[in-house]
Protein backbone atom coordinates (compact mmCIF):
# COMPACT_ATOMS: atom_id res chain seq x y z
CA UNK A 1 0.00 0.00 0.00
CA UNK A 2 1.07 3.36 -0.80
CA UNK A 3 0.62 6.49 1.02
CA UNK A 4 -0.94 9.42 -0.86
CA UNK A 5 3.20 11.42 -0.91
CA UNK A 6 4.53 7.93 -1.76
CA UNK A 7 1.41 7.65 -4.63
CA UNK A 8 2.13 11.07 -5.89
CA UNK A 9 6.01 10.91 -6.00
CA UNK A 10 5.68 7.52 -8.04
CA UNK A 11 2.41 9.10 -10.46
CA UNK A 12 5.40 12.39 -11.29
CA UNK A 13 7.83 10.04 -12.81
CA UNK A 14 7.44 9.65 -16.10
CA UNK A 15 9.06 5.75 -16.15
CA UNK A 16 10.07 3.20 -13.06
CA UNK A 17 12.21 0.17 -13.36
CA UNK A 18 10.53 -3.01 -13.30
CA UNK A 19 12.50 -5.68 -11.50
CA UNK A 20 11.60 -9.55 -12.18
CA UNK A 21 13.56 -12.64 -11.32
CA UNK A 22 15.08 -15.19 -13.87
CA UNK A 23 14.39 -18.90 -13.10
CA UNK A 24 17.97 -19.22 -12.26
CA UNK A 25 17.05 -16.39 -9.84
CA UNK A 26 19.48 -14.05 -11.67
CA UNK A 27 17.61 -10.25 -11.85
CA UNK A 28 16.09 -8.81 -14.68
CA UNK A 29 15.78 -4.82 -14.83
CA UNK A 30 13.88 -3.54 -17.43
CA UNK A 31 12.34 0.34 -17.71
CA UNK A 32 8.43 1.04 -18.14
CA UNK A 33 5.74 2.80 -19.00
CA UNK A 34 2.89 3.14 -16.50
CA UNK A 35 -0.53 4.52 -14.93
CA UNK A 36 -1.20 3.80 -11.53
CA UNK A 37 -4.97 3.03 -10.34
CA UNK A 38 -7.26 1.83 -7.71
CA UNK A 39 -8.69 -1.28 -7.66
CA UNK A 40 -11.92 -1.64 -9.20
CA UNK A 41 -13.86 -3.86 -6.59
CA UNK A 42 -12.93 -1.28 -3.79
CA UNK A 43 -10.46 -3.33 -2.27
CA UNK A 44 -7.79 -0.58 -0.58
CA UNK A 45 -4.77 -0.60 -2.20
CA UNK A 46 -2.60 0.49 -5.89
CA UNK A 47 -2.29 -0.90 -8.79
CA UNK A 48 0.09 -0.30 -11.70
CA UNK A 49 -0.69 -1.13 -15.58
CA UNK A 50 2.38 -1.27 -17.77
CA UNK A 51 1.30 -1.96 -21.29
CA UNK A 52 3.80 -4.55 -23.56
CA UNK A 53 3.60 -1.70 -26.80
CA UNK A 54 5.17 -2.25 -30.06
CA UNK A 55 8.47 -0.47 -29.33
CA UNK A 56 10.99 -3.05 -30.64
CA UNK A 57 11.52 -5.89 -29.17
CA UNK A 58 13.60 -8.94 -28.67
CA UNK A 59 10.84 -10.93 -29.17
CA UNK A 60 8.32 -10.29 -31.26
CA UNK A 61 5.51 -11.88 -29.40
CA UNK A 62 5.13 -10.00 -26.26
CA UNK A 63 4.04 -13.28 -23.93
CA UNK A 64 7.50 -14.73 -24.84
CA UNK A 65 9.05 -11.72 -23.51
CA UNK A 66 11.76 -12.71 -20.32
CA UNK A 67 9.88 -10.25 -17.90
CA UNK A 68 6.82 -11.87 -18.62
CA UNK A 69 7.86 -15.37 -18.49
CA UNK A 70 9.46 -14.30 -15.42
CA UNK A 71 5.89 -13.01 -14.36
CA UNK A 72 4.22 -16.11 -14.92
CA UNK A 73 7.20 -18.29 -13.05
CA UNK A 74 7.32 -15.90 -9.76
CA UNK A 75 5.11 -12.50 -9.95
CA UNK A 76 6.03 -11.17 -7.19
CA UNK A 77 8.28 -8.18 -8.52
CA UNK A 78 9.87 -4.98 -7.47
CA UNK A 79 9.62 -1.32 -9.00
CA UNK A 80 11.77 1.78 -8.49
CA UNK A 81 10.98 5.16 -8.71
CA UNK A 82 13.76 7.96 -8.91
CA UNK A 83 14.15 11.36 -9.17
CA UNK A 84 17.37 12.53 -10.32
CA UNK A 85 18.54 16.09 -10.24
CA UNK A 86 21.93 17.71 -10.39
CA UNK A 87 20.97 19.72 -7.42
CA UNK A 88 21.53 16.73 -4.83
CA UNK A 89 19.09 18.43 -2.74
CA UNK A 90 16.58 17.41 -5.36
CA UNK A 91 17.51 13.30 -4.89
CA UNK A 92 14.55 10.88 -4.46
CA UNK A 93 13.66 7.43 -5.07
CA UNK A 94 10.57 5.43 -3.90
CA UNK A 95 10.96 1.24 -4.25
CA UNK A 96 7.93 -1.14 -4.20
CA UNK A 97 7.40 -4.37 -3.87
CA UNK A 98 4.47 -5.90 -5.95
CA UNK A 99 2.52 -8.75 -7.00
CA UNK A 100 2.27 -9.00 -10.68
CA UNK A 101 0.28 -10.67 -13.67
CA UNK A 102 -0.15 -11.12 -17.45
CA UNK A 103 -3.65 -9.24 -18.23
CA UNK A 104 -5.40 -9.90 -21.27
CA UNK A 105 -7.60 -7.58 -23.31
CA UNK A 106 -10.79 -9.88 -22.54
CA UNK A 107 -9.54 -10.75 -18.95
CA UNK A 108 -11.80 -7.41 -17.71
CA UNK A 109 -12.42 -5.51 -20.77
CA UNK A 110 -13.60 -2.41 -19.14
CA UNK A 111 -10.48 -2.00 -16.90
CA UNK A 112 -8.09 -2.48 -19.87
CA UNK A 113 -9.67 0.02 -22.18
CA UNK A 114 -9.31 2.59 -19.23
CA UNK A 115 -5.93 1.83 -18.53
CA UNK A 116 -5.45 1.78 -22.23
CA UNK A 117 -7.19 5.42 -22.09
CA UNK A 118 -5.64 6.55 -19.64
CA UNK A 119 -1.97 5.20 -21.02
CA UNK A 120 -2.73 7.38 -24.55
CA UNK A 121 -3.12 10.49 -22.34
CA UNK A 122 0.00 9.83 -20.20
CA UNK A 123 2.27 8.85 -23.40
CA UNK A 124 1.13 10.58 -26.16
CA UNK A 125 3.44 7.78 -28.32
CA UNK A 126 0.67 5.41 -27.08
CA UNK A 127 -2.16 7.23 -29.42
CA UNK A 128 -0.97 5.75 -32.62
CA UNK A 129 0.15 2.39 -31.14
CA UNK A 130 -2.64 -0.80 -30.43
CA UNK A 131 -1.79 -1.34 -26.98
CA UNK A 132 -5.83 -2.00 -26.73
CA UNK A 133 -5.08 -5.56 -28.57
CA UNK A 134 -2.32 -6.28 -26.31
CA UNK A 135 -1.68 -7.66 -23.11
CA UNK A 136 -0.71 -5.50 -19.92
CA UNK A 137 1.48 -6.35 -16.80
CA UNK A 138 -0.68 -5.38 -13.63
CA UNK A 139 1.09 -5.25 -10.29
CA UNK A 140 -0.85 -4.90 -7.13
CA UNK A 141 1.24 -2.75 -4.98
CA UNK A 142 1.83 -3.86 -1.34
CA UNK A 143 4.63 -2.46 0.15
CA UNK A 144 7.18 0.95 -0.40
CA UNK A 145 9.87 2.14 0.93
CA UNK A 146 11.65 5.69 0.07
CA UNK A 147 14.26 8.38 0.43
CA UNK A 148 14.23 11.60 -0.35
CA UNK A 149 17.54 14.41 0.28
CA UNK A 150 14.79 17.12 1.34
CA UNK A 151 13.75 14.94 4.22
Amino acid sequence: MLTATQRAFAAAQRRAILATLSRSGQPRLVPICFVLADPSDGTPGTLLYSPLDEKPKRDAEVRALARVRDILERPDVTLLFERWSEDWSQLAWLRVRGRAALIEPNDDPEAHQRMVEALRVRYPQYRTQRIDSRPMIRVVLTEAVGWSASD
